[in-house]
């Protein structure tokens, strides 16, 4: 019998190999082609010793969604016949990487302890501790009850109902407990919701120097925009509970109209995406911003609106049977780590809420540092600190085993 830190210890250059490999594919989210990197996945953790199961997501479905190919993956490993199924949840797909980057974004590159590239802390480098976890577990000859299963996901940045809402959907898994990928210094156990909406503003288009013969859509979309950042005002008032998380709020994220310099806008399109607290309810946050936006409209005579609803991502609240799981990361995570591991929620929204929507327990918790703002997610030069992969790894090794302890 070997202990799982010995193991992980021994195998740590392999974790990093392995994690470096999987950077190198990219897997820009748009424009969503995916299936590539599941397909290279698959085979290292065949060499790994794993069966890879392959779940192709119908090509219609994906390009109805805005991607080109989605195939999920699904590892199982079964200790015993008894006893609970974790899985473990990591998402593959991540959005470009945009500018200003010092190192390739999918070089993978190795500088003072860190690995660089795009997805090595979010959330491409949970791949690597949730896999090398499991590896350990199955080489440690610890007597361990139930299942492990991992679950490698490519939809997470366009909503993830095609990712592990997919999987569940198609009744591929239903796991007891639920890990998904985080930071290594804290557990979180709840997150904000997300409504994100396509506003279109329709007009008519006519000659610069004839404006009145035309409606001018881009003036009735500014009165709108001043009506939706005046909304935040209100917002801000409305305070979560939730250590980590603060309060609602709007951004809109995107404008596209017009024709030509010389042309009065006959068109305009925003999206806009309103964040919820948890205490929130999905329903009647897209009702009230939908009535601001109608009202406002209105006041804009010969303009005609249209609304698409693009996203509307429940919040994540804990589920009572998720603290055996959140009290084993806090443990060993302090004990690994050498300081408290608090919990709290998070701003942003996840894939686990599809997990915690079907009654599984969840936590998410992973390798990185302390803030999504210190690793550069989804900016130029986002990193990994080597040292964080590695006992993150150990932690969740940790947990598991406490989990899955004979009774």
């Amino acid at each position: 019998m070997i202990s799982t830190d010995t193991w992980i210890a021994d195998h740590f250059d392999d974790e990093v190999r392995f994690l470096q490999q999987l950077v190198r594919i990219p897997t820009d989210t748009p424009p969503g082609n995916n299936t590539p990197h599941a397909d290279r996945t698959a085979e290292l953790l065949t060499q790994l010793g794993f069966e890879a199961e392959k779940h192709a997501v119908p090509a219609a479905d994906v390009q109805a969604a805005g991607m080109q190919s989605i195939t999920n993956l699904i590892v199982r490993h079964r200790f015993s016949e008894d006893g609970p199924t974790i899985a473990l949840n990591a998402h593959g797909d991540v959005v470009p990487p945009g500018e200003g980057w010092t190192h390739d974004p999918y070089g993978a590159e190795i500088d003072n302890g860190k690995l660089y590239g795009r997805a090595s802390a979010v959330s491409k480098s949970d791949f690597a501790t949730y896999t090398f976890a499991l590896l350990a577990l199955k080489n440690s000859g610890l007597p361990l009850r139930g299942a492990v299963e991992l679950h490698f996901t490519y939809d997470e940045e366009f909503g993830g109902e095609l990712g592990p809402g997919w999987l569940l959907a198609q009744g591929l898994t239903k796991p007891d407990f639920l890990i998904a990928a985080g930071f290594s210094y804290q557990v979180v156990t709840a997150h904000n919701g997300c409504l994100q909406m396509e506003v279109t503003l329709h007009g008519l288009a006519s000659h610069a120097a004839y404006p009145t013969t035309g409606v001018d859509a881009l003036q009735a979309a500014n009165k709108l925009l001043t009506a939706l950042y005046a909304y935040n005002d209100v917002l801000k008032t409305r305070r979560s509970a939730v250590p980590g998380i603060t309060h609602p709020y709007l951004n809109v994220g995107r404008i596209e109209g017009g024709s030509n310099t010389n042309v009065v806008p006959g068109k305009v399109v925003l999206k806009l995406d309103r964040r919820m607290i948890p205490e929130e309810n999905p329903a009647e946050v897209e009702a009230e911003v939908r009535v601001l936006i109608e009202s406002t409209v209105a006041r804009s005579p010969g303009i005609r609106l249209e609304i698409k609803r693009l996203l509307l991502a429940h919040p994540m609240t804990p589920l009572p049977g998720a603290a055996p799981l959140v009290a084993a990361l806090q443990k060993h995570g302090e004990a690994v780590f050498g300081e408290p591991i608090p919990t709290s929620g998070t701003p942003l929204y996840t894939d686990v809420r599809l997990y915690t929507a079907q009654g599984v327990p969840a936590a998410i918790y992973g390798a990185g540092p302390r803030t999504v703002l210190e690793s550069n997610a989804k900016r130029a030069d986002e990193h990994l600190d080597l040292a964080d992969l590695q006992r993150a790894t150990q932690v969740v090794a940790h947990a598991l085993a406490e989990l899955l302890q004979p009774q």
